[in-house]
């Protein structure tokens, strides 16, 4: 995956009910969950009485330290890591989100992009909310807060029918611990339990880490709500729903470790990497993967075509997530610094460099140019699933077309570009087959275009239109009035 302009995850959430120590194994969950998310990290918890909360911009390990989750005490926790992509990188938009209302305290925690948030938004500021965040989690808590006959189960049933898009939510009020997926269960979420603890998880790799079992899935439109007597499940929606659950997690976004509709995310890569091989059968002297993510389709490529596996790339680990800019001197610098390459491994020989997408192609074609320097006669770039042809509207931070390679030059300008000799991208079916599950399980639209939640950007560009005229002629009222000496 291309370092620095590739697309970002949407984020991590985690909860956990009836543990002495949840905000520790909040953390640990969390830790766990960091892939998913590392521009801000927030715990909210609660001892039944009271909330308490601690967020802030940044890795968990920056956020959090003992001192903090000292602090935070009580037996019922979420917790959240995130990327921006809607609303921007800045501590107010860190969640979880909270708020003390008529129906008591709620904390929310949200991975995905709601489709009709735009909208919704419209609707409740004309009905007097008012917003103090710009992500779309603050739109479910407004629906939430609204009194509305028939109880807190009622009116959390008729905010999930309102709301469209792709979500996986972890909520908590004050007595109770909520998960909620989308009826197409675009974004995984996880249930498992430590002890008589129930914990709730975007992937199952949270659980390893504090020695929780996995129990099952959440099922997609199901919501479970866990207090004193236990696990409770609701259908919100029919089941006859079109599943569409993010393909792209197979393919990069999840960990190798975890597990995701009983299919370990490892195993899936590695099969990506063979059917590589199946439809690339290159001749070639060794197979070098782009760590990490191409690592286990480089190893199922290898495993297949029995061609050598060589670690030529050495990822540095302890790159932060921000340093200084380098000077022209050091060209490719930011590509050098978290790769470097073993010149010995390659030199005078026909390679296969694996990696699991190609977004904008410039890291990529610093790769190949890494290796040809370094003395590869041949280079072919190979890459575990299809061109990316679309932007993604449900909370991948893929950018638009007109940023995306494969959807403005045609293949061959392509592998031209990036200096190949030759280029494959594993096909549709190839990628589907790897996973062991029906094509019509998953959503694809980043590669063919069929979004399976209707999605148009006119009303929202119309949306935002309106909504600035309004900030700029309540400007121009603002400075008439003072100019006229209506304002002290």
């Amino acid at each position: 995956m291309e370092e620095q302009e590739y697309p970002k995850h949407y984020c991590g959430v985690f909860g956990i009910y009836g543990h002495p120590n949840a905000a520790e194994l909040t953390y640990y969950g969390l830790y766990a969950l960091q892939h998913r998310g590392q521009e801000s990290a927030g715990i909210v918890v609660s001892d039944g009485n009271q909330f308490r909360t601690h967020r802030g911009m940044g890795l968990v390990s920056q956020v959090f330290n003992g001192s903090v989750l000292h602090d935070l005490v009580g037996s019922m926790a979420v917790g959240h890591t995130r990327y921006s992509t809607t609303g921007s990188s800045h501590i107010r938009n860190a969640q979880p989100l909270t708020v003390d209302c008529a129906r008591g305290q709620i904390a929310i925690a949200h991975n995905g992009n709601l489709t009709n948030a735009n909208q919704l938004r419209e609707e409740l500021e004309a009905n007097g909310s008012i917003f103090q965040t710009s992500v779309d989690s603050e739109i479910i808590l407004h629906l939430m807060a609204q009194p509305t006959a028939g109880g807190s189960r009622n009116n959390l049933l008729r905010t999930v029918q309102q709301i469209e898009g792709a979500y996986s939510l972890v909520i908590m009020t004050d007595h109770e611990l909520i998960g909620v997926r989308d009826p197409h269960g675009f974004r995984p979420l996880s249930i498992g339990k430590v002890g008589d603890s129930w914990v709730l998880a975007s992937e199952t790799c949270a659980f390893d880490l504090i020695n929780a079992k996995l129990v099952r899935d959440v099922e997609p439109g199901e919501i479970v709500i866990i207090n004193k007597d236990g696990l409770t499940s609701i259908q919100a929606f029919p089941l006859q729903e079109r599943r569409a659950f993010c393909i792209f997690e197979y393919v990069y976004f999840a960990r190798p470790d975890s597990t995701i509709a009983n299919r370990n995310v490892y195993k899936v890569r590695v099969d990506m990497g063979r059917q590589l091989a199946r439809e690339y059968p290159i001749k070639a002297d060794i197979v070098v993967p782009v760590p990490d993510s191409g690592n286990c389709a480089g190893l199922g490529y290898s495993m297949e075509s029995g061609i050598p596996y060589e670690m030529a790339f050495v990822r540095n680990h302890y790159i932060g997530r921000s340093f200084l800019q380098p000077s022209q001197l050091i060209r490719d610098f930011n590509v050098r610094v978290k790769l470097n390459l073993i010149p010995q491994l390659v030199k005078g020989k026909r390679v296969i460099i694996v990696d699991d997408s190609i977004v904008r192609g410039t890291t990529c074609k610093a790769r190949v140019n890494n290796l040809k320097e370094a003395g590869a006669t041949e280079v072919h770039v190979l890459v575990s699933c299809p061109a990316h042809m679309n932007p993604c509207v449900y909370g991948i931070d893929f950018p638009d077309r007109s940023k995306l390679m494969a959807a403005n030059h045609s293949h061959d300008e392509i592998r031209k570009y990036l200096n190949a000799d030759s280029l494959g991208y594993l096909s549709q079916e190839g990628m589907v087959a790897a996973t062991g599950l029906p094509k019509e399980n998953f959503c694809m639209a980043c590669y063919d275009g069929n979004y399976p939640v209707a999605y148009d950007p006119l009303v929202d560009k119309h949306i935002m239109e309106r909504r600035r005229s309004r900030s700029e002629s309540f400007s121009e009222v603002i400075a008439l009035e003072a100019a006229q000496g209506k304002l002290l």
